[in-house]
């Protein structure tokens, strides 16, 4: 990574040495634009990486472990790879052999075009075993042009928290097929929340854009340019509406906090599984939750229908059947709401996170 680096040196096959100048790099995708005063620099086009097919012949330049400007060949294992590495996973899988000391060289195709960069690899031992990847070229080209322009990288905000949308769940939110994202959580004052998105939406497409599944919206968003307003078809209530929201720009998350609920006064929901608490002012600030209305769980019984939905204690339940919850009444209100006794729609925060989570209560 070029950020928090002390020196850079930039070595070419024919024994020529420069310093480059960082014009601006991104921590998000680990990419960064450099520049140095040289002619008689050969090059090569930049291909489509939306186009690879899984087999396709690719090809790895790059100096592992010091032994610069090596070829591996091999073929393209998986594209879409989400292996862990932020918000804007979308790596492409090769079985041409990356070692430490192959990133941010080129992943090329039969056309001689750079269609991936070298980033990371999956290994037990530290060395190559069969599993590389590589940062899309189709990702990296418009943060390029950005830093290439202005030398830092700005990204479309929407202001929610998305989770997929499983068949239980869209059973419970009465929609046909699991194609979407699904919202757990708006921001406070997010483009989101002033466009009127609620929790429990489903995002179907964003700017005319099909939206798959929860992965794909983040790209969608970020890429979009910042103050334009784009049309957005959800599910609510299992009808499509469509709502228009202003793009912000995105802000750095904050870092979740994770608590423990130590000896609360509690209140045994049998149906469940599980003991609640109401939250309070001080409760809420250990659990690191902004709001003190809700109710929290303090304990969840093995093998219950809770534990077998992965509860766990220190959750906070926001809403129950989409009853909001704010005191524990509220938790037996929301069960008799439910419309199917065997199964029960929460919708949970953790660590500063909200998802939706159906318990099969039969």
């Amino acid at each position: 990574m070029v950020e928090g680096s002390k020196s850079i040196e930039v070595q070419l096959s024919d024994g020529r040495s420069f310093q480059p100048k960082v014009i601006g790099s991104d921590s998000e995708t680990d990419l960064a634009l450099l520049k140095i005063d040289a002619t008689g620099l050969p090059s090569i086009p930049l291909g489509s990486s939306s186009a690879l097919k899984v087999a396709e012949p690719v090809m790895a330049i790059g100096n592992p472990y010091g032994f610069d400007h090596t070829v591996t060949v091999g073929i393209v294992s998986g594209v879409g790879r989400f292996i862990g590495q932020g918000r804007f996973d979308d790596f492409i899988q090769t079985d041409a052999a990356i070692n430490p000391g192959n990133s941010g060289g080129p992943l090329i195709n039969t056309r001689g075009e750079a269609i991936g960069i070298n980033s990371a690899i999956r290994s037990n031992t530290g060395g190559f075993q069969g599993i590389g990847f590589a940062i899309p070229v189709d990702l990296a080209k418009p943060i390029l042009g950005q830093l290439r322009a202005s030398g830092k990288v700005t990204r479309g905000w929407l202001g929610v928290s998305i989770q997929p949308l499983t068949q239980e769940l869209a059973k419970s939110f009465g929609i046909t097929g699991t194609q979407g994202a699904l919202i757990a959580s708006i921001s406070d004052d997010s483009p989101a929340a002033r466009a009127g998105f609620k929790p429990g939406d489903v995002i179907i497409t964003f700017d005319g854009k099909p939206v798959e599944g929860p992965r794909v919206l983040p790209a969608i968003v970020a890429n979009t340019p910042v103050g334009r307003a784009v049309p957005v078809v959800v599910l609510r209530d299992g009808k499509q509406q469509t709502v228009t929201v202003t793009v912000g720009s995105l802000a750095e998350s904050r870092e979740a906090r994770a608590a423990t609920v130590e000896k609360p006064e509690v209140h045994a929901s049998a149906k469940l599984g599980l003991s609640l608490q109401e939250l309070t002012p001080e409760l809420a600030k250990q659990l690191g939750v902004q709001s003190d209305k809700g109710v929290v769980v303090t304990e969840v019984k093995p093998d219950s229908p809770a534990a077998q939905a992965g509860l766990a204690p220190g959750d906070v339940i926001r809403e129950v059947n989409r009853m909001p919850v704010e005191e524990l009444q509220d938790v037996e209100r929301g069960l008799a709401r439910g419309q199917d006794p065997n199964q029960v729609l929460l919708r949970v925060e953790r660590e500063g996170s909200q998802r939706y989570i159906v318990i099969a209560a039969g």
